[in-house]
Protein backbone atom coordinates (compact mmCIF):
# COMPACT_ATOMS: atom_id res chain seq x y z
CA UNK A 1 0.00 0.00 0.00
CA UNK A 2 1.16 3.26 -0.53
CA UNK A 3 0.99 5.45 2.51
CA UNK A 4 1.99 8.91 1.04
CA UNK A 5 -1.06 8.35 -1.46
CA UNK A 6 -4.94 8.56 -0.46
CA UNK A 7 -6.37 4.97 -0.98
CA UNK A 8 -10.23 4.84 -0.11
CA UNK A 9 -10.95 3.86 2.83
CA UNK A 10 -13.70 1.31 1.64
CA UNK A 11 -10.76 -0.94 -0.11
CA UNK A 12 -8.06 -0.12 1.83
CA UNK A 13 -9.58 -0.74 5.34
CA UNK A 14 -12.70 -2.47 5.08
CA UNK A 15 -13.86 -4.60 2.26
CA UNK A 16 -13.73 -8.14 1.82
CA UNK A 17 -10.58 -9.62 -0.13
CA UNK A 18 -13.11 -11.07 -2.66
CA UNK A 19 -14.95 -7.47 -3.39
CA UNK A 20 -12.02 -5.04 -3.42
CA UNK A 21 -10.48 -7.62 -6.24
CA UNK A 22 -13.35 -7.94 -8.28
CA UNK A 23 -12.93 -3.87 -8.92
CA UNK A 24 -9.26 -4.11 -8.86
CA UNK A 25 -7.10 -2.88 -12.28
CA UNK A 26 -5.36 -6.01 -12.69
CA UNK A 27 -9.33 -8.03 -12.88
CA UNK A 28 -10.33 -4.93 -14.85
CA UNK A 29 -7.36 -5.50 -17.02
CA UNK A 30 -7.51 -9.00 -17.23
CA UNK A 31 -11.10 -9.14 -18.20
CA UNK A 32 -10.36 -7.12 -21.25
CA UNK A 33 -7.76 -9.25 -22.56
CA UNK A 34 -10.24 -11.92 -22.04
CA UNK A 35 -13.50 -10.19 -24.13
CA UNK A 36 -10.32 -9.58 -26.80
CA UNK A 37 -10.14 -13.26 -26.84
CA UNK A 38 -13.67 -14.20 -26.69
CA UNK A 39 -13.88 -11.76 -29.94
CA UNK A 40 -10.76 -13.36 -31.76
CA UNK A 41 -12.37 -16.45 -31.20
CA UNK A 42 -15.97 -16.13 -32.79
CA UNK A 43 -14.67 -14.10 -35.38
CA UNK A 44 -12.07 -16.96 -36.49
CA UNK A 45 -14.95 -19.60 -35.98
CA UNK A 46 -17.55 -17.52 -38.54
CA UNK A 47 -13.90 -17.33 -41.23
CA UNK A 48 -11.82 -14.60 -40.51
CA UNK A 49 -8.05 -15.36 -41.22
CA UNK A 50 -7.29 -15.09 -37.61
CA UNK A 51 -4.25 -17.94 -36.84
CA UNK A 52 -4.45 -20.07 -34.17
CA UNK A 53 -1.18 -18.87 -33.10
CA UNK A 54 -2.66 -15.62 -32.25
CA UNK A 55 -5.40 -17.00 -30.18
CA UNK A 56 -3.04 -19.02 -27.90
CA UNK A 57 -1.06 -16.34 -27.53
CA UNK A 58 -3.42 -13.81 -26.46
CA UNK A 59 -4.67 -16.82 -24.51
CA UNK A 60 -1.44 -17.33 -22.01
CA UNK A 61 -1.31 -13.74 -21.67
CA UNK A 62 -4.50 -12.98 -20.34
CA UNK A 63 -2.76 -11.53 -16.73
CA UNK A 64 -0.55 -9.01 -16.46
CA UNK A 65 2.63 -8.50 -15.59
CA UNK A 66 3.75 -5.71 -14.01
CA UNK A 67 5.91 -4.69 -16.22
CA UNK A 68 3.42 -4.80 -18.58
CA UNK A 69 0.99 -2.50 -16.59
CA UNK A 70 3.88 0.07 -16.40
CA UNK A 71 4.09 0.09 -20.39
CA UNK A 72 0.43 0.33 -20.18
CA UNK A 73 0.57 3.45 -17.68
CA UNK A 74 2.98 4.90 -19.98
CA UNK A 75 0.92 4.42 -23.37
CA UNK A 76 -2.03 6.07 -21.87
CA UNK A 77 0.23 9.13 -20.96
CA UNK A 78 1.00 9.29 -24.90
CA UNK A 79 -2.58 7.90 -26.63
CA UNK A 80 -4.97 9.68 -23.63
CA UNK A 81 -6.58 6.42 -24.03
CA UNK A 82 -6.91 3.70 -21.94
CA UNK A 83 -8.30 0.85 -24.17
CA UNK A 84 -5.89 1.67 -26.96
CA UNK A 85 -2.93 1.80 -24.62
CA UNK A 86 -3.95 -1.56 -23.45
CA UNK A 87 -4.54 -2.92 -26.89
CA UNK A 88 -1.05 -1.63 -27.68
CA UNK A 89 0.40 -3.22 -24.77
CA UNK A 90 -1.54 -6.54 -25.35
CA UNK A 91 0.07 -6.84 -28.81
CA UNK A 92 3.91 -6.49 -27.44
CA UNK A 93 3.36 -10.17 -25.54
CA UNK A 94 1.16 -11.49 -28.24
CA UNK A 95 2.83 -10.70 -31.29
CA UNK A 96 1.26 -12.89 -33.99
CA UNK A 97 -2.18 -11.36 -32.57
CA UNK A 98 -1.46 -7.36 -32.80
CA UNK A 99 -2.80 -7.22 -35.82
CA UNK A 100 -6.25 -8.49 -34.97
CA UNK A 101 -7.22 -7.54 -31.42
CA UNK A 102 -9.94 -5.23 -31.71
CA UNK A 103 -10.49 -5.73 -34.47
CA UNK A 104 -13.87 -4.46 -35.46
CA UNK A 105 -14.85 -3.00 -31.73
CA UNK A 106 -15.27 0.02 -29.95
CA UNK A 107 -13.46 0.94 -26.80
CA UNK A 108 -17.28 -0.03 -24.78
CA UNK A 109 -16.88 -4.05 -26.60
CA UNK A 110 -14.50 -4.30 -23.52
CA UNK A 111 -15.13 -1.17 -21.07
CA UNK A 112 -18.89 -2.12 -20.69
CA UNK A 113 -18.97 -5.46 -21.37
CA UNK A 114 -16.03 -5.40 -18.25
CA UNK A 115 -18.61 -3.45 -16.36
CA UNK A 116 -21.61 -6.26 -17.20
CA UNK A 117 -19.46 -8.75 -15.95
CA UNK A 118 -18.52 -6.98 -12.65
CA UNK A 119 -21.93 -6.20 -12.08
CA UNK A 120 -22.88 -9.55 -12.59
CA UNK A 121 -20.19 -11.08 -9.82
CA UNK A 122 -20.25 -8.78 -7.29
CA UNK A 123 -24.25 -9.23 -7.36
CA UNK A 124 -23.49 -12.88 -6.80
CA UNK A 125 -20.46 -12.05 -3.83
CA UNK A 126 -23.39 -10.07 -2.32
CA UNK A 127 -26.01 -12.64 -2.73
CA UNK A 128 -23.89 -15.06 -1.00
CA UNK A 129 -23.35 -12.73 1.77
CA UNK A 130 -26.40 -11.55 2.26
CA UNK A 131 -27.78 -15.22 2.63
CA UNK A 132 -25.30 -16.36 5.43
CA UNK A 133 -26.91 -12.82 7.51
CA UNK A 134 -30.63 -14.55 7.05
CA UNK A 135 -29.57 -17.75 8.13
CA UNK A 136 -27.69 -16.02 11.38
CA UNK A 137 -30.39 -13.88 12.32
CA UNK A 138 -32.83 -16.76 11.43
CA UNK A 139 -31.40 -18.96 14.16
CA UNK A 140 -31.07 -16.10 16.53
CA UNK A 141 -34.85 -16.04 15.70
CA UNK A 142 -35.10 -19.31 17.00
CA UNK A 143 -33.50 -19.08 19.77
CA UNK A 144 -35.07 -16.16 21.37
CA UNK A 145 -38.70 -16.69 19.98
CA UNK A 146 -40.67 -17.01 22.79
CA UNK A 147 -38.59 -14.50 25.26
CA UNK A 148 -41.07 -11.61 25.63
CA UNK A 149 -39.61 -7.99 25.14
CA UNK A 150 -41.09 -4.46 25.79
CA UNK A 151 -42.28 -3.81 22.03
CA UNK A 152 -42.16 -0.08 21.04
CA UNK A 153 -44.09 2.04 18.84
CA UNK A 154 -42.49 6.11 19.13
CA UNK A 155 -39.84 3.99 21.27
CA UNK A 156 -42.34 4.21 23.77
CA UNK A 157 -43.53 1.51 25.42
CA UNK A 158 -46.01 -0.44 23.63
CA UNK A 159 -47.46 -4.30 24.06
CA UNK A 160 -45.19 -6.64 24.12
CA UNK A 161 -43.44 -8.94 21.59
CA UNK A 162 -40.28 -11.31 21.62
CA UNK A 163 -37.02 -10.97 20.84
CA UNK A 164 -37.12 -13.36 17.93
CA UNK A 165 -40.17 -11.86 16.81
CA UNK A 166 -38.80 -8.84 16.33
CA UNK A 167 -35.30 -9.85 14.55
CA UNK A 168 -37.90 -11.86 11.64
CA UNK A 169 -39.04 -7.98 10.93
CA UNK A 170 -35.51 -7.51 10.31
CA UNK A 171 -35.35 -10.78 8.27
CA UNK A 172 -38.35 -10.12 6.31
CA UNK A 173 -36.81 -7.05 5.38
CA UNK A 174 -33.45 -9.03 3.88
CA UNK A 175 -35.28 -11.33 2.22
CA UNK A 176 -36.81 -9.04 0.18
CA UNK A 177 -33.35 -7.49 -0.83
CA UNK A 178 -32.33 -11.31 -1.70
CA UNK A 179 -35.36 -11.07 -3.89
CA UNK A 180 -34.62 -7.80 -5.18
CA UNK A 181 -31.08 -8.32 -5.86
CA UNK A 182 -30.90 -11.82 -7.24
CA UNK A 183 -33.99 -10.07 -9.56
CA UNK A 184 -31.85 -7.47 -10.73
CA UNK A 185 -28.32 -10.22 -11.46
CA UNK A 186 -30.57 -12.28 -13.46
CA UNK A 187 -31.73 -9.73 -15.44
CA UNK A 188 -28.18 -8.70 -16.70
CA UNK A 189 -27.59 -8.87 -20.25
CA UNK A 190 -24.29 -8.57 -21.98
CA UNK A 191 -23.66 -5.17 -24.58
CA UNK A 192 -22.21 -7.32 -26.70
CA UNK A 193 -20.56 -6.44 -30.21
CA UNK A 194 -22.84 -3.22 -31.16
CA UNK A 195 -19.70 -1.08 -33.04
CA UNK A 196 -19.42 2.31 -32.63
CA UNK A 197 -22.90 4.01 -32.67
CA UNK A 198 -24.75 0.51 -31.98
CA UNK A 199 -25.39 -0.36 -35.98
CA UNK A 200 -22.82 -2.82 -35.98
CA UNK A 201 -21.42 -1.35 -39.60
CA UNK A 202 -17.57 -2.52 -38.85
CA UNK A 203 -18.92 -5.97 -38.13
CA UNK A 204 -21.08 -5.86 -41.52
CA UNK A 205 -18.65 -4.37 -43.51
CA UNK A 206 -15.50 -7.64 -41.89
CA UNK A 207 -18.05 -10.18 -42.67
CA UNK A 208 -19.00 -8.26 -46.52
CA UNK A 209 -22.08 -7.80 -45.69
CA UNK A 210 -23.18 -11.13 -44.37
CA UNK A 211 -26.30 -10.07 -41.50
CA UNK A 212 -26.71 -13.40 -40.59
CA UNK A 213 -22.65 -13.58 -39.55
CA UNK A 214 -22.99 -10.42 -37.59
CA UNK A 215 -25.60 -11.96 -35.40
CA UNK A 216 -23.76 -15.09 -35.14
CA UNK A 217 -20.88 -13.24 -34.04
CA UNK A 218 -23.12 -11.31 -31.50
CA UNK A 219 -24.53 -14.47 -30.45
CA UNK A 220 -21.13 -16.22 -29.73
CA UNK A 221 -19.05 -13.59 -28.37
CA UNK A 222 -22.63 -13.50 -26.02
CA UNK A 223 -21.98 -17.15 -24.78
CA UNK A 224 -18.26 -17.15 -24.90
CA UNK A 225 -18.60 -14.72 -21.85
CA UNK A 226 -21.15 -16.50 -19.96
CA UNK A 227 -24.52 -14.33 -20.53
CA UNK A 228 -27.58 -15.95 -21.63
CA UNK A 229 -28.41 -12.98 -23.86
CA UNK A 230 -27.17 -9.85 -25.33
CA UNK A 231 -29.29 -6.44 -25.13
CA UNK A 232 -30.87 -6.37 -28.33
CA UNK A 233 -29.92 -2.65 -29.10
CA UNK A 234 -27.87 -0.52 -27.69
CA UNK A 235 -25.87 2.90 -28.86
CA UNK A 236 -22.49 3.16 -28.38
CA UNK A 237 -23.07 2.19 -24.72
CA UNK A 238 -25.54 -0.07 -22.89
CA UNK A 239 -28.36 1.90 -21.36
CA UNK A 240 -27.34 3.21 -17.95
CA UNK A 241 -30.67 2.14 -16.98
CA UNK A 242 -29.01 -0.95 -16.30
CA UNK A 243 -26.78 0.66 -13.85
CA UNK A 244 -30.17 2.30 -12.32
CA UNK A 245 -31.63 -1.12 -11.85
CA UNK A 246 -28.41 -2.85 -9.98
CA UNK A 247 -28.04 -0.48 -7.94
CA UNK A 248 -31.89 0.42 -6.82
CA UNK A 249 -32.13 -3.14 -4.52
CA UNK A 250 -28.08 -2.31 -3.49
CA UNK A 251 -29.86 1.32 -2.10
CA UNK A 252 -32.55 -0.37 -0.76
CA UNK A 253 -30.68 -3.02 0.81
CA UNK A 254 -28.64 0.15 2.65
CA UNK A 255 -31.57 1.14 3.98
CA UNK A 256 -32.73 -1.88 5.60
CA UNK A 257 -29.41 -2.49 7.08
CA UNK A 258 -29.47 1.04 8.81
CA UNK A 259 -32.78 0.26 10.28
CA UNK A 260 -31.16 -2.98 11.83
CA UNK A 261 -28.19 -1.48 13.19
CA UNK A 262 -30.16 1.43 14.31
CA UNK A 263 -32.50 -1.02 16.15
CA UNK A 264 -29.79 -2.58 17.43
CA UNK A 265 -27.97 0.39 18.54
CA UNK A 266 -31.25 1.82 20.72
CA UNK A 267 -31.61 -1.79 22.41
CA UNK A 268 -27.69 -1.29 23.17
CA UNK A 269 -28.82 2.01 25.12
CA UNK A 270 -31.54 -0.17 26.89
CA UNK A 271 -28.52 -2.60 27.91
CA UNK A 272 -30.84 -5.72 26.79
CA UNK A 273 -28.71 -6.42 23.58
CA UNK A 274 -25.17 -5.53 22.48
CA UNK A 275 -23.00 -6.01 19.63
CA UNK A 276 -20.09 -8.35 20.15
CA UNK A 277 -17.09 -6.76 22.21
CA UNK A 278 -13.89 -8.21 22.42
CA UNK A 279 -12.25 -8.16 25.76
CA UNK A 280 -9.56 -5.60 24.71
CA UNK A 281 -11.58 -3.25 22.59
CA UNK A 282 -11.89 0.28 24.07
CA UNK A 283 -15.19 1.81 24.02
CA UNK A 284 -14.09 5.51 24.45
CA UNK A 285 -10.19 6.79 24.68
CA UNK A 286 -11.31 8.88 28.21
CA UNK A 287 -14.88 7.00 29.27
CA UNK A 288 -13.32 3.41 30.01
CA UNK A 289 -16.86 1.88 31.39
CA UNK A 290 -17.78 2.26 27.65
CA UNK A 291 -19.09 0.06 25.45
CA UNK A 292 -19.88 1.70 21.70
CA UNK A 293 -22.31 0.02 19.37
CA UNK A 294 -19.56 1.40 17.03
CA UNK A 295 -19.78 -2.00 14.31
CA UNK A 296 -23.46 -0.81 13.77
CA UNK A 297 -22.66 2.70 14.09
CA UNK A 298 -20.41 1.85 10.83
CA UNK A 299 -23.00 0.29 9.12
CA UNK A 300 -25.26 2.97 9.87
CA UNK A 301 -22.42 4.99 8.04
CA UNK A 302 -21.68 3.38 5.39
CA UNK A 303 -25.47 2.21 4.76
CA UNK A 304 -26.54 6.28 4.39
CA UNK A 305 -23.52 6.38 1.76
CA UNK A 306 -24.78 3.62 -0.06
CA UNK A 307 -28.18 4.47 -0.27
CA UNK A 308 -27.32 7.90 -2.44
CA UNK A 309 -24.93 6.02 -5.56
CA UNK A 310 -28.46 4.97 -6.71
CA UNK A 311 -29.27 8.61 -6.76
CA UNK A 312 -26.22 9.23 -9.00
CA UNK A 313 -27.12 6.63 -11.26
CA UNK A 314 -29.92 8.37 -11.85
CA UNK A 315 -28.75 11.25 -12.88
CA UNK A 316 -25.84 9.83 -15.07
CA UNK A 317 -28.75 7.81 -16.74
CA UNK A 318 -30.67 11.08 -17.53
CA UNK A 319 -28.11 12.81 -19.15
CA UNK A 320 -26.66 10.18 -21.82
CA UNK A 321 -27.01 12.13 -25.24
CA UNK A 322 -27.88 9.78 -28.55
CA UNK A 323 -25.40 7.26 -29.00
CA UNK A 324 -23.25 8.13 -25.86
CA UNK A 325 -21.43 11.21 -23.94
CA UNK A 326 -18.55 10.55 -22.11
CA UNK A 327 -19.38 12.35 -18.96
CA UNK A 328 -20.60 8.98 -17.73
CA UNK A 329 -17.30 7.82 -17.66
CA UNK A 330 -15.27 9.05 -14.73
CA UNK A 331 -18.37 8.98 -12.56
CA UNK A 332 -18.89 5.27 -13.08
CA UNK A 333 -15.37 4.61 -12.71
CA UNK A 334 -16.44 5.73 -8.46
CA UNK A 335 -19.82 4.62 -8.11
CA UNK A 336 -20.00 1.36 -9.66
CA UNK A 337 -16.76 -0.08 -7.14
CA UNK A 338 -17.47 2.15 -4.25
CA UNK A 339 -21.78 1.62 -4.35
CA UNK A 340 -20.38 -2.55 -4.15
CA UNK A 341 -17.75 -2.15 -1.94
CA UNK A 342 -20.07 -0.02 0.09
CA UNK A 343 -22.63 -2.94 0.46
CA UNK A 344 -20.54 -5.72 0.81
CA UNK A 345 -18.83 -3.87 4.23
CA UNK A 346 -22.22 -3.52 5.35
CA UNK A 347 -23.06 -6.75 5.05
CA UNK A 348 -19.77 -8.49 6.32
CA UNK A 349 -20.16 -6.10 8.96
CA UNK A 350 -23.72 -6.93 10.22
CA UNK A 351 -22.78 -10.84 9.67
CA UNK A 352 -19.84 -9.81 12.01
CA UNK A 353 -22.71 -8.36 14.60
CA UNK A 354 -25.13 -11.32 14.06
CA UNK A 355 -22.86 -14.04 14.87
CA UNK A 356 -21.88 -12.34 18.11
CA UNK A 357 -25.01 -11.13 19.76
CA UNK A 358 -25.19 -10.72 23.40
CA UNK A 359 -28.70 -10.81 25.43
CA UNK A 360 -29.13 -9.45 28.68
CA UNK A 361 -32.76 -11.20 29.66
CA UNK A 362 -32.95 -9.61 33.08
CA UNK A 363 -32.84 -6.65 31.85
CA UNK A 364 -34.89 -7.23 29.22
CA UNK A 365 -37.45 -8.53 32.60
CA UNK A 366 -36.56 -5.70 34.26
CA UNK A 367 -38.10 -3.25 31.30
CA UNK A 368 -41.19 -5.31 31.34
CA UNK A 369 -41.99 -5.46 35.36
CA UNK A 370 -41.72 -1.34 35.03
CA UNK A 371 -44.38 -1.43 32.42
CA UNK A 372 -46.41 -4.66 32.64
CA UNK A 373 -48.56 -3.51 34.99
CA UNK A 374 -50.24 -0.53 32.96
CA UNK A 375 -50.57 -2.94 30.35
CA UNK A 376 -52.40 -5.49 32.76
CA UNK A 377 -55.14 -2.72 33.63
CA UNK A 378 -57.26 -4.51 30.75
CA UNK A 379 -56.67 -7.85 32.32
CA UNK A 380 -57.46 -7.17 35.59
CA UNK A 381 -60.34 -5.45 34.57
CA UNK A 382 -62.16 -8.42 32.62
CA UNK A 383 -60.90 -10.51 35.48
CA UNK A 384 -63.36 -8.65 37.77
CA UNK A 385 -65.95 -8.55 35.71
CA UNK A 386 -66.12 -12.65 35.18
CA UNK A 387 -65.96 -12.57 38.78
CA UNK A 388 -69.24 -10.23 39.04
CA UNK A 389 -67.36 -6.88 39.34
CA UNK A 390 -68.76 -4.13 37.29
CA UNK A 391 -66.76 -2.82 34.57
CA UNK A 392 -67.67 0.90 35.09
CA UNK A 393 -66.27 0.46 38.67
CA UNK A 394 -63.56 -1.40 38.06
CA UNK A 395 -62.18 0.77 35.41
CA UNK A 396 -62.39 3.98 37.85
CA UNK A 397 -60.41 1.88 40.33
CA UNK A 398 -57.71 0.89 38.08
CA UNK A 399 -57.28 4.40 36.66
CA UNK A 400 -57.21 6.26 40.15
CA UNK A 401 -54.45 3.38 40.84
CA UNK A 402 -52.56 3.87 37.98
CA UNK A 403 -52.52 7.81 38.16
CA UNK A 404 -51.22 7.11 41.53
CA UNK A 405 -48.44 4.74 40.95
CA UNK A 406 -47.57 7.00 37.21
CA UNK A 407 -46.97 10.28 40.09
CA UNK A 408 -44.74 7.81 41.89
CA UNK A 409 -42.49 6.50 38.74
CA UNK A 410 -42.08 10.35 36.91
CA UNK A 411 -42.32 12.68 39.53
CA UNK A 412 -40.44 10.93 42.52
CA UNK A 413 -38.39 8.44 40.27
CA UNK A 414 -39.43 5.37 41.77
CA UNK A 415 -41.00 1.83 40.81
CA UNK A 416 -44.02 1.41 39.73
CA UNK A 417 -45.92 0.19 42.93
CA UNK A 418 -49.43 -0.79 40.86
CA UNK A 419 -49.50 -4.42 41.84
CA UNK A 420 -48.81 -3.25 45.20
CA UNK A 421 -51.44 -0.97 45.14
CA UNK A 422 -53.76 -3.65 43.43
CA UNK A 423 -53.12 -5.78 46.64
CA UNK A 424 -53.69 -3.28 49.58
CA UNK A 425 -57.21 -2.50 47.90
CA UNK A 426 -59.56 -4.86 49.36
CA UNK A 427 -62.06 -3.93 46.42
CA UNK A 428 -59.72 -6.59 43.91
CA UNK A 429 -59.89 -9.14 46.83
CA UNK A 430 -61.53 -11.21 44.01
CA UNK A 431 -59.04 -11.98 41.87
CA UNK A 432 -55.99 -11.15 43.97
CA UNK A 433 -54.82 -15.46 43.91
CA UNK A 434 -54.79 -14.72 39.91
CA UNK A 435 -52.35 -11.83 39.73
CA UNK A 436 -49.41 -13.52 38.94
CA UNK A 437 -51.14 -15.63 36.15
CA UNK A 438 -52.09 -12.56 35.33
CA UNK A 439 -48.95 -10.81 35.17
CA UNK A 440 -47.04 -13.13 33.44
CA UNK A 441 -45.37 -11.50 30.28
CA UNK A 442 -46.24 -14.58 28.47
CA UNK A 443 -49.74 -13.82 28.47
CA UNK A 444 -49.18 -11.06 26.70
CA UNK A 445 -46.90 -11.86 23.87
CA UNK A 446 -49.97 -13.33 21.67
CA UNK A 447 -48.91 -15.39 18.84
CA UNK A 448 -45.26 -14.20 18.55
CA UNK A 449 -42.95 -17.39 18.87
CA UNK A 450 -45.87 -19.27 16.32
CA UNK A 451 -45.41 -16.43 13.59
CA UNK A 452 -41.66 -16.78 14.62
CA UNK A 453 -42.10 -20.50 13.63
CA UNK A 454 -43.87 -20.54 10.50
CA UNK A 455 -42.27 -17.85 9.26
CA UNK A 456 -38.62 -19.40 9.27
CA UNK A 457 -40.37 -22.32 7.88
CA UNK A 458 -42.57 -21.36 5.11
CA UNK A 459 -40.52 -18.35 4.30
CA UNK A 460 -36.63 -18.18 5.20
CA UNK A 461 -36.07 -21.78 4.85
CA UNK A 462 -37.14 -22.51 0.84
CA UNK A 463 -35.45 -18.87 0.21
CA UNK A 464 -32.44 -20.57 1.42
CA UNK A 465 -33.14 -23.62 -0.11
CA UNK A 466 -31.81 -22.48 -3.07
CA UNK A 467 -29.08 -24.84 -4.44
CA UNK A 468 -26.65 -21.20 -4.98
CA UNK A 469 -26.72 -20.55 -1.26
CA UNK A 470 -26.59 -23.97 0.14
CA UNK A 471 -22.64 -24.37 -0.43
CA UNK A 472 -21.93 -20.93 1.22
CA UNK A 473 -24.11 -21.84 4.42
CA UNK A 474 -22.57 -24.57 4.62
CA UNK A 475 -19.06 -23.36 4.59
CA UNK A 476 -19.66 -20.08 6.07
CA UNK A 477 -17.45 -19.11 8.35
CA UNK A 478 -17.50 -16.61 11.30
CA UNK A 479 -16.77 -12.60 9.90
CA UNK A 480 -13.78 -11.26 11.41
CA UNK A 481 -13.27 -7.16 10.74
CA UNK A 482 -10.10 -5.84 9.68
CA UNK A 483 -10.83 -3.17 12.08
Amino acid sequence: MERDRYQSPLSSRYASKEMASLFSTANRFRTWRKLWLNLALAEKELGLPITDEAIEQMRVNLDLTPEQMAIAEEEEKKRRHDVMAHVHTFGQVAPAAAGIIHLGATSCYVTDNADLIFLRTGLTYLLKSLAVLISRLSTFAAEYRALPTLGFTHFQPAQLTTVGKRATLWIQDLLWDLRNIKRARDDLGFRGVKGTTGTQASFLALFDGDHDKVEQLDELVTKLSGFKYAYPVTGQTYSRKIDIDVLAPLASLGATTHKIATDLRLLANLKEIEEPFESTQIGSSAMAYKRNPMRCERVCSLSRLLMTWHQNALGTASVQWFERTLDDSANRRVVLPEAFLSADIVLSTLRNVSEGLVVYPKVIERHILQELPFMATENLIMALVKKGGDRQEAHERIRVLSHEAAHQVKQLGLENDLIERVRGDAYFDPIKDDLERLLDPATFIGRAPEQVDRFLREWVSPALADAEFQGVLAQAEMVELNV
